[in-house]
């Protein structure tokens, strides 16, 4: 019976494999189909990928969405490894309802937290751009970081930091000596996660962007309303590719693929 039921598992598991990446895997090799024609396969080429990195009106989105993930990554961090920390070794009045409220964005649709940000920045005024897209991107990513800091704060030694303050190092030099190198690979996979869905992000930054500050994601919903084109193939494919690079990257930092 538990062999049977192996094979049925391990046979479900491969069904949901297929489900999630053949979709992936089949874009990925029509970004090489020498056609306009996304659905009808008449040849092996790499026009679209030159045709891609010739393009300026794309170059001019990756070079907005790196902006938008590195400004977010580094606030990013700063929220969420001082909010771990904070939320970690101090008790103060309405401690859990704060902590409630980092985790929130990670339930709240997207969509909800673009418009609200859409709304006030209607009333206060605000020009649309880059610097009104990064907000919304840090409310999304704070969450991560906060969430991996706080698992790295609860699983490391802490009898090493009550060595360093016997040994004399006040409150400060333990952090910077002791601290901050146990948790840095938590930190450095919250930036890269924070990094990656920055750059994948398209509902807020749908709705918070402005004339000429177009993420990359903005602008394949804009070349894919006019028909999807083995040129969209061959950018989805990279941002594929560097998407997984980075989670792999992330994981790795934090140990979890050396198990």
């Amino acid at each position: 019976m538990r062999a049977r039921t192996k094979k049925v598992l391990f046979s479900w598991t491969i069904l949901v494999y297929i489900f999630f990446y053949v979709p992936i895997l089949i874009l990925m090799i029509y970004s090489f189909n020498d056609s306009k024609i996304s659905t009808s396969w008449q040849g092996f080429t790499f026009d679209w990928y030159n045709k891609l990195f010739s393009n300026s009106a794309i170059g001019s989105a990756v070079l907005n969405s790196l902006t938008v993930a590195l400004f977010t990554t580094l606030i990013s961090l700063i929220i969420g490894t001082t909010a771990a920390i904070a939320l970690y070794r101090y008790d103060f009045p309405g401690k859990k309802y704060i902590d409630l409220l980092f985790y929130l964005p990670i339930v709240i649709p997207p969509i909800i937290i673009g418009v609200a940000l859409l709304t006030v920045y209607a009333r206060l005024k605000v020009a649309l751009g880059i610097q009104t897209i990064i907000p919304g991107h840090v409310v999304l990513t704070t969450p991560f970081v906060t969430m991996l800091v706080m698992s790295r704060l609860q699983g490391f030694d802490h009898s090493l930091e009550d060595a360093a303050k016997d040994l004399g190092a006040n409150a400060w030099n333990t952090f910077w000596r002791v601290t901050l190198p146990l948790i840095f690979p938590s930190i450095l996979s919250g930036a890269l996660l924070s990094f990656t869905i920055s750059v994948d992000e398209f509902v807020v930054s749908f709705f918070t962007t402005g004339p000429g500050a177009s993420t990359l994601p903005v602008m394949i919903y804009s070349m894919v309303r006019t028909g999807v084109t083995p040129e969209i193939n061959a950018l989805s494919t990279i941002m594929i590719l560097v998407t997984v690079f980075v989670v792999l990257l992330a994981e790795k930092w934090r140990g979890t693929l050396n198990n």
